[in-house]
């Protein structure tokens, strides 16, 4: 699960491929329209779209000859759900730590 969330923060750190997954979080879309919407190419988004694809955030989806592109919720919950568990156990400890605290 660690290396996955690696991939996923990695292809959510950059400013692009943020704007790209925002886009394609309204609806499917193709390399060609993403950079008719957003100042970067089409190039650019389709190694964009790699590396979002390669963590699980974005699928391809054949649509006649074009290629569009569409969010998968399942990995973005998936790294929310990991987030929660982490912020809850920092919620535990520091409950602890205040505790001890309180208590001398």
């Amino acid at each position: 699960m660690t290396a996955t969330l690696v991939l996923v923060f990695a292809a959510l750190g950059d400013d692009t491929r943020w704007s790209i997954l925002a886009a394609l979080g309204e609806g499917e879309a193709s390399a060609s329209a993403l950079a008719e919407r957003l100042p970067v190419s089409r190039q650019a988004i389709a190694k964009h779209l790699a590396v979002l694809r390669d963590a699980g955030l974005v699928e391809p989806v054949r649509a006649g000859r074009a290629v569009r592109y569409r969010v998968l919720g399942a990995q973005l919950s998936a790294t929310a759900q990991q987030l929660d568990a982490i912020g809850t156990e920092w919620d535990r400890r520091l409950a602890r730590i205040k505790q001890i605290a309180e208590g001398l």
